[in-house]
């Protein structure tokens, strides 16, 4: 299976598309442990991102990771700008070829979630994002990524105790609660697996 630009522009659409139309949940999760604008964040740097995309479509998926990251990075407020845009960026830099193979896109989720830990100096465990994108990539590797596989490690960042970011402030009391940047990322991987349905 090869990944191409067609593929990475659906993918990015798709993914923007969920979060705006969640923009109200994961605002409201990030209520109840961080600023209350990972929604309202998101979704204002994804339309911008769909815009962009469709004004000067990338010739490459390494042109569309990148335009991502960039985009992310300069629209997206608070810290899932960095965190995401990061991510994109670093994808982007790992892409090499016009197209992809399966090993080769593994590789580039490889290298973003890398940079997502390096931005944010954080591993998994910690109740944020790369709770979600460490067990996909994991999957994806085994060829086993399923709905049910995205939505068991979403509901496994409710039972952490966060120690990253503003949620770190509320220690115990950040139990019980989902990460909205989890959240967010497992929206990502729903729409990559749509994306896989439609080849």
């Amino acid at each position: 299976m090869t990944y191409n630009v067609k593929w990475a522009i659906g993918w990015l659409t798709d993914f923007s598309d969920r979060v705006i139309q969640n923009k109200q949940l994961l605002s409201d999760l990030d209520q109840a442990i961080g600023d209350g604008d990972h929604g309202i964040n998101m979704a204002r740097g994804l339309t911008e991102l769909q815009k962009t995309l469709a004004e000067k479509e990338p010739t490459s998926v390494k042109d569309a990771f990148k335009t991502a990251g960039m985009t992310i990075l300069s629209k997206v407020g608070g810290a899932s700008g960095p965190l995401y845009g990061s991510a994109f960026l670093a994808m982007s830099k790992a892409t090499e070829s016009e197209t992809l193979t399966e090993a080769e896109f593994i590789e580039a989720l490889e290298a973003g979630l890398a940079g997502i830990e390096h931005r944010g100096k954080s591993h998994a465990g910690e109740k944020t994002m790369i709770d979600v994108w460490e067990p996909v990539i994991h999957a994806l590797r085994q060829d086993e990524l399923t709905g049910d596989v995205i939505e068991a490690a979403l509901q496994k960042t409710k039972d952490l105790k966060a120690t990253k970011g503003r949620a770190a402030y509320l220690g115990d009391r950040s139990i019980g609660h989902l990460d909205p940047g989890a959240y967010s990322s497992a929206l990502l991987f729903q729409a990559l697996l749509a994306q896989e349905e439609l080849k």
